[in-house]
């Protein structure tokens, strides 16, 4: 899991801006970032941009989004800020939060 993931090389075309809360390198954390990794590729592919925050080495940032806890989604682009709390297992629900409509396969 890297610090910041970007599908497209230019970072302003991103349409969704996206953060992860996460704890250190936890089996949750790890499936939350896949999670939200295949549900971006699918329906938002191009447009998004996502930053992983480590809470562990950078516990100061969950107070700018009011993180109590992780992982948690937080949406900040379009407004309004969404957040998503869990592992983002369920794609219907993270899919539902996002205000992000399905594409159909």
């Amino acid at each position: 899991m890297s610090a910041n993931e970007s599908p497209t090389n230019d970072s302003d075309s991103a349409l969704y801006e996206l953060r992860l809360y996460v704890a250190g390198q936890t089996p949750k954390s790890l499936a939350a970032f896949a999670n939200l990794k295949g549900i971006c590729e699918t329906h938002l592919a191009g447009q998004y941009r996502i930053e992983v925050i480590d809470l562990i080495k950078t516990p100061q940032l969950a107070a700018g989004d009011q993180i109590l806890a992780v992982p948690t989604l937080v949406r900040r682009l379009p407004e309004p800020i969404k957040k998503i709390i869990g592992d983002l297992s369920n794609e219907e629900r993270v899919l539902v939060g996002l205000d992000v409509q399905p594409v159909v396969v």
